[in-house]
């Protein structure tokens, strides 16, 4: 697909069916994420890759359990792919996807969350690309700033100074996919003088 229609396509799903994506797929997606661009080339983002929809579920309710609701701009999201801000009795933050890639960047580095935010738009959009669905969360820090995270972090072998700066679910889409919402106007310009 030409990437610009590819972009247009692509939806941010939170209704996902319960069947695992092939290994081959998810191989594809955290390739696209290794080639995102990243700041000075430093290559310093790591993505783990969580095949195991038990383990998922676990992770994606230490997800919600964090979730702050005072920061929130708004108090809607979609009613074709509720989130959690729209629907408070969603006890995963990865709504019953398959598969979550967790991206990972260094604590005190400048440019650590517009690298892995890069990383995440190129996984999403491959996996758009491969006809799966998927959505990028936020809360990765807060996910495990607590006991349990903290295991998980370290029976992954996660260096210290890295934390989490977002996931990337993936799966198929359940019912329908969305169609393309209509962009807000005024929102780019063009300066020539």
């Amino acid at each position: 697909m030409e990437l610009l229609k590819l972009m247009k396509h692509r939806r941010s799903i939170r209704k996902y069916e319960d069947r695992q994506i092939k290994k081959g797929d998810l191989e594809k997606v955290l390739q696209a994420g290794l080639f995102a661009p990243n700041a000075g080339g430093g290559q310093r983002s790591m993505i783990v890759a969580v095949h195991n929809p038990e383990l998922v579920e676990k992770l994606g309710r230490l997800n919600v359990a964090c979730m702050d609701r005072s920061h929130l701009i708004g108090s809607h999201v979609s009613a074709e792919q509720p989130s959690i801000i729209d629907d408070p009795t969603i006890k995963s933050g990865f709504y019953g996807a398959p598969t979550v890639c967790i991206v990972f960047a260094m604590k005190n580095f400048l440019y650590s969350i517009p690298d892995a935010f890069c990383c995440a738009e190129n996984m999403v959009l491959e996996a758009t690309e491969l006809g799966l669905a998927s959505c990028i969360i936020a809360r990765g820090e807060e996910t495990f700033a607590n006991p349990e995270g903290q295991a998980y972090l370290r029976q992954w072998n996660i260096p210290e100074n890295y934390e989490a700066r977002c996931f990337v679910l993936l799966g198929y889409c359940k019912g329908d996919y969305p169609n393309e919402k209509p962009r807000k106007p005024g929102r780019s310009m063009i300066v020539e003088e």
